[in-house]
Order: structure tokens, then C-alpha cells, then sequence
């Protein structure tokens, strides 16, 4: 009889008991298979489509743009996008767990957005995960949206490029697109320095609860972007946004550019060219409306040009002011008669270059030109800066253009010697004067002051860069007496302001015809270019008025005079330099004296300014420069007549004004003397 091995009965046992765990083990693993995607299947993809987790890349705040007074010019606030989830909402209501259509859904989310029902209902019927509604989304109608509850609909961060003052220097500052990167101006120029470092966060989206939660974890947060002053002063600025719409009405002009500029350094004080825009609706605006004209107009300057000849003329040593020359009214150079503005009315003889100057005589130079020689004069042109960019911090600038070298002819040598033929920008002729202006130094123009971090710290304070030593101080001096001449008794005696030495030069160009080739009898561009005080310059500024349709002249010194003289007396007023005889500096009252200088008093509000509104603050017995920093804090313009203190405003102090409102100021000299800081 066999024997029965015990140890391997125990054996088989164990290994049935192992099997059998196993067996219950895998029935319990398939029964949660069975239970999870048969039984619970319509239950867990609801869950699963209500709450998900995202990763989303943050945007960085963008830096903030001010003026030189440390207004602001440009600044970001926050905004939302309004996206949804199509697939979702058609589950959701097909599950009938939500009870509208998406007619209704599209009508009450347009009804906020200010929208057609027709373009949110298209995009809620795509075939997708997501989709953009709309962006730049104001907090208070994005708070309303929410709360309509909506499955698939939810929100994201966004920023929205605001411009406090409207169209304020807009053609300098430029636009900001809606991924937050600059794309003209400043704002392009910077763009680096203003956008930041973008952050990186984990999100859970949770659509039942319409919410999106807080990040579970964020890798790599955002930096801000650092800010940025200008060099722009918005008192000034003010002056050239107010000279600029007085021109466009009284000529009604194709388009009118100023520049103001500091000689001694190359500082952009004011730009501006009309047509304008909004950058805050940039959207609205056509290219033209948003070019800088002021350094990407390219243009025959006319006798403005004069001052770059005659400098290079009297550096060069082949003439002096007192040189005569023969002016009959033309000037006879194959294949062309050159003549004056002033021809058909008398002939000026045989004035010096000085005379010539004053009289601004194509004649005259278009000698001075050919005694140069093509060579000498090239030499200058482009050490004046003429043919190249000047480097300006602000995206869209041009070169200009030149005539080639090796095809310049002696008609073309003449007629460029008083600023036909060569093209220029209106940046590259004020560089260039300006060079003149301060003893002979080219300066690179500049609108950028200082880069800071959010919370102040320094990054970066510009210096003014210089690029050359054109002419030499003698020279300039020698060109700033002449120009002081052309204004006190030639073409410029418009720009005249009482008790300063004012340099300035007329031009009136003729615009060449596309069709044609030829220069237009109808259409010219008037200019006028000045500095001041023209012994120890504060600002220059020049006026370029293209095309004028109205008003009884089209010469420069009629149409850019007056508005130029505007400029730099407000400038100066603003400067505390006394810009009439009767302008005192210094305190010399009695006791027994009576008159005293008024002081503001105490403003009380009409009522409680609103958002968007401000109290007009007491201006009384304020300079021009106290006025310009006051009303600048407030967010306000000034319009001005008069010189001294003021003596009068409009609206009154108290009254509740909207933000931007123009108050129109009246200044007059005391009776006694006051000091002006």
C-alpha cells in the first residue's frame, strides 16, 4: 500500500488557499471596473468635465509711462478675457443639467458685453474645448457674467493699456497690442524695459462652482515691469497739443508737426503732430493717424535749410556775413531759372549774406552753395546728421534721403544749399540746428529720462550723448547773431517776443507734384524754426505746417511764426525767465508798500468729486511754472493769455470738473515786483 506524503498534501493546500485570495482579489478589481465605467460612467464624466486642472501661463504687469513732473502717461489696469467651453455647455444641457439654450446663454452674455447675440452664439456652437468671447473685459461686467452662473464659462487675467490724457503726446508713447507687447513709440522702444518677466501657474478649474481656484502651485511667478519718466514736460507738451489744434482749424493743413526741444542736451520737451488719435482705442485709428510724424515725415525743409549751409559756409571760411552777393530775383543754371519767394515783387540787389539771410534769398545761397563745392558740402550734410537715423529712443523713425554723391549736378548742388531735392525729417533739421544753437555739438535727441523699478529704485538715468563737434563756437555765434536779425528784422518778426533774443528762420517749400515730377505752384509745406533766449538757448522749436488750405498766406514766418513765439514765451514763463521788459525778478517792497503779491487760498468743493472728477484748485498770483505743476497733479490743462502772475481763472476754484478739462488762465505784471522761482 502507497503511502500518502503529508508535507505535500499541506503543500497543495497553501497553494489553493493563494489562488483563491487571488480569484476574490481580481473579482473585487473587476466589479470596481464594472461599477466605475458602466454604472457610475454619466456620474464621473460630469465630475470629471466640471472640475479640471490647467496650466496657464501668467502675464506680467506692465511698467508705467509718466512725464519729467511725474504725471502719468500710460498705465495698465486689470481687465478680464471671457472665454467658454462649448463641449462642455452642450453636455451639460443635453444632460439637462442645465436648464437654458445656448439661444438664451448667447443673448445674456451679449446683452453685458455690448455685443451681437449672433457672434457669442456662433462661437458657443463650435465643435471645441475653448473659445474667446471677449477680451479686455471691464471688472464690474465681468463680476456680472459670473454671476449668471454659466457652465463653461469663466474668466482670465488680462491688462488693459490706459492713457489718462487721451491723445495726449500719443504719437510719442505709441500703442500696446493685446498680448501686451509695444508696437509703435515708446511703448515699442521699451517694450523689454516696460513688459517684465511673464509667470507660469497650475490652475483648477472648478465649473460647478463657476470659480476658478487658487493656483495649487505656482513654478515661476511674474516680475513687473520696471517704469519709465520722459523727458516730455506736459506743461510744454500742453503748449504744442494747443498750437497744433489752432493751426489744423485756422488751415485746415494736411497734416501740422511741432517739435520742442532742449539745445544744450538734445531733450524732447514736446512732439506732436496733427492728424491724432486715442492709443487707449488705437483699434479706431487708421496708420496715418498713428504715425509720428515728427520723426518719420520725410520732406524738402525749404529756407530752413539755410541754417545748415550758411553754418557749414562760415565754418568752412568761403564767406563772412558782410560778403555781398548779386540778387536780381534769379539765378539762371542749367536747366533752371532759380528765383525768389518774393521775386515777382522786387529785386534785392546786392545785399551781404547776412541781408540774404533776412530776406531769405534762394538767389543768395544757392551762391553760397556753389563757392562751397559739392564735396565741402556733403562733408556737412552728414555731419550735420543728414541721411541717417538720429538714433532717437522711439521705434518708426526714418533717414531721410539724399541725393546720391556721384549724380549731383550744380543745378542740384544750388537748389539743395536752400533745402530742395534732399529729403529730411523734422527730428534731423532741430538736431541740427539745435547744434547751432548750443556753440556747435550734435547731440543724439533723446525722450526717455530715467528707468525705475516698481517700488523707485534707480535702473537708469539717461545723459545726454554727444556725437560730434560740427561747427565751432565762433561759427554758431556768428550764425545765432545773423538768425537773432532775420527775426528782429526779416522774414521771422512774428515769433518777436518782447525782452528776449529770439533765432529763428522762416521756409516755405513747394511740393513736388507725383505725377508730374515738377514743384507745385498751389502746394507748399511752411515752417519756421526758432530758439531762445539765443544767447544761452532754453528750447527750440520747430513748426512744419504741410500743405495749408486756408487763410490768407502760406509763407512759414506768417503761419509758423506766431505759433513758435507761443511756444517758447509759454516755455519761458514756465522756465521763471522773464519774458517781457516789464517782468520783474526781485523783491524790493517796503513796509509802507500796500500791494502784495495774492496767494491761493483754501479750495471747498462744490460737492464731492466723483471717479473721473477733481476740484479746480485756487491758480492766484501763481507763475506760469506753478501753474503748469498744479494743474498737472490735477490731471488738467491750461489755456493762457498774458504774462506774470495770474490774475484771473476759468472755471473758478471749487468747481467739480471732469479730469482733462481745460482751464483757461489769465496772467498779468503786479505792480509790484514779485519773485519768480
Amino acid at each position: 500500500m502507497k503511502k500518502v506524503n503529508k508535507r505535500t498534501n499541506s503543500y497543495f493546500s497553501r497553494d489553493r488557499w493563494v489562488h483563491l485570495i487571488l480569484l476574490f482579489m481580481v473579482t473585487l478589481v473587476f466589479a470596481r471596473l464594472i461599477t466605475l465605467q458602466i454604472v457610475q460612467a454619466a456620474d464621473l464624466k460630469a465630475k470629471g468635465i466640471e472640475r479640471r486642472t490647467t496650466d496657464k501661463s501668467l502675464r506680467s504687469e506692465r511698467g508705467t509711462i509718466f512725464d519729467t513732473q511725474g504725471n502719468v502717461l500710460a498705465q495698465s489696469i486689470p481687465v478680464k478675457e471671457i472665454f467658454a467651453d462649448p463641449k462642455i455647455l452642450s453636455i451639460l444641457i443635453a444632460d439637462k443639467k442645465f436648464k437654458k439654450t445656448k439661444e438664451e446663454v448667447a443673448q445674456e452674455l451679449a446683452s453685458i458685453l455690448a455685443i451681437e447675440p449672433q457672434d457669442v452664439l456662433d462661437k458657443l456652437s463650435k465643435d471645441l474645448s475653448w473659445v474667446s468671447l471677449a477680451h479686455q473685459v471691464d471688472i464690474q461686467k465681468a463680476d456680472q457674467i459670473m454671476a449668471l452662473k454659466i457652465p463653461g464659462v469663466g474668466l482670465s487675467e488680462e491688462e488693459k493699456r490706459i492713457y489718462p490724457m487721451g491723445n495726449f503726446a500719443a504719437a510719442v508713447l505709441g500703442i500696446v497690442n493685446r498680448e501686451g507687447h509695444g508696437v509703435e513709440g515708446v511703448e515699442s522702444y521699451y517694450d523689454k524695459v516696460l513688459f517684465g518677466m511673464p509667470g507660469f501657474k497650475s490652475q483648477e478649474q472648478d465649473i460647478k462652482a463657476r470659480s476658478i481656484l487658487d493656483a495649487l502651485h505656482q513654478i515661476d511667478p511674474t516680475r513687473p515691469g520696471n517704469n519709465i519718466s520722459l523727458t516730455i514736460d506736459s506743461t510744454i507738451q500742453y503748449f504744442v497739443e494747443q498750437q497744433l489744434d489752432q493751426i489744423v482749424q485756422a488751415t485746415k493743413a494736411n497734416s501740422v508737426t511741432i517739435l520742442a526741444m532742449d539745445p544744450m542736451t538734445g531733450r524732447i520737451l514736446g512732439m506732436g503732430s496733427r492728424p491724432s488719435f486715442d492709443p487707449t482705442e488705437y483699434d479706431k485709428a487708421t496708420p496715418d493717424e498713428r504715425r509720428n510724424l515728427a520723426i518719420s515725415m520725410s520732406y524738402e525743409p525749404g529756407s530752413t535749410f539755410k541754417i545748415v549751409t550758411g553754418s557749414a559756409a562760415l565754418e568752412e571760411g568761403v564767406i563772412n556775413p558782410n560778403d555781398t552777393f548779386s540778387d536780381p530775383g534769379f539765378l539762371r543754371i542749367p536747366p533752371r531759372l532759380i528765383t525768389n519767394w518774393d521775386s515777382d515783387q522786387k529785386p534785392h540787389g546786392n545785399p551781404t549774406f547776412t541781408k540774404g539771410m533776412q530776406l531769405s534769398s534762394n538767389v543768395v545761397l544757392a551762391q553760397v552753395g556753389m563757392k562751397m563745392g559739392k564735396d565741402s558740402f556733403y562733408t556737412y550734410l552728414k555731419a550735420f546728421g543728414f541721411g541717417a537715423k538720429t538714433g532717437i529712443d522711439i521705434s518708426g523713425e526714418e533717414s531721410g534721403l539724399l541725393l546720391p554723391y556721384d549724380k549731383v549736378r550744380d543745378i542740384d548742388l544750388a537748389t539743395m544749399s536752400f533745402g530742395q531735392a534732399n529729403s529730411v525729417t523734422p527730428i534731423q533739421l532741430l538736431t541740427a540746428i539745435s547744434a547751432v544753437a548750443n556753440g556747435g555739438t550734435l547731440y543724439r535727441p533723446y525722450v526717455v529720462d530715467r528707468i525705475t523699478t516698481p517700488d523707485g529704485q534707480l535702473v537708469q538715468h539717461k545723459k545726454p550723448t554727444s556725437i560730434r563737434q560740427v561747427i565751432t563756437k565762433a561759427t554758431a555765434s556768428q550764425m545765432t547773431e545773423i538768425l537773432k536779425q532775420v527775426v528782429d528784422d526779416g522774414t521771422g518778426q512774428l515769433a518777436k517776443i518782447q525782452g528776449v533774443n529770439v533765432a529763428g528762420k522762416t521756409g516755405t517749400a513747394q511740393k513736388v507734384v507725383p505725377t508730374t515730377g515738377l514743384y507745385s505752384e498751389t502746394d507748399f509745406v511752411a515752417s519756421f524754426a526758432a530758439y531762445a533766449p539765443a544767447e544761452d538757448p532754453k528750447i527750440a522749436v520747430l513748426v512744419i505746417i504741410d500743405t495749408p488750405k486756408e487763410g490768407e498766406s502760406h509763407q512759414g514766418g506768417a503761419l509758423g511764426g506766431p505759433p513758435a513765439k507761443a511756444i517758447i514765451e509759454g516755455a519761458l514763463q514756465y522756465f521763471g525767465l522773464p519774458v517781457a521788459k516789464n517782468t520783474e525778478s526781485t523783491v524790493t517792497i517796503s513796509p509802507n508798500d500796500l500791494a502784495i503779491r495774492p496767494i491761493p487760498q483754501p479750495v471747498i468743493p462744490e460737492r464731492t468729486p466723483v471717479s473721473g472728477e477733481v476740484t479746480v484748485p485756487d491758480l492766484t498770483g501763481m507763475t506760469m511754472r506753478q501753474v503748469g505743476d498744479t494743474l498737472a497733479k490735477a490731471e488738467l490743462h491750461f489755456n493762457f493769455s498774458g504774462s506774470g502772475l495770474v490774475k484771473a481763472q476759468s472755471p473758478q476754484a471749487g468747481k467739480v470738473v471732469v479730469k482733462g478739462t481745460t482751464i483757461e488762465v489769465t496772467f498779468s505784471a503786479l505792480n509790484v515786483v514779485v519773485p519768480i522761482p
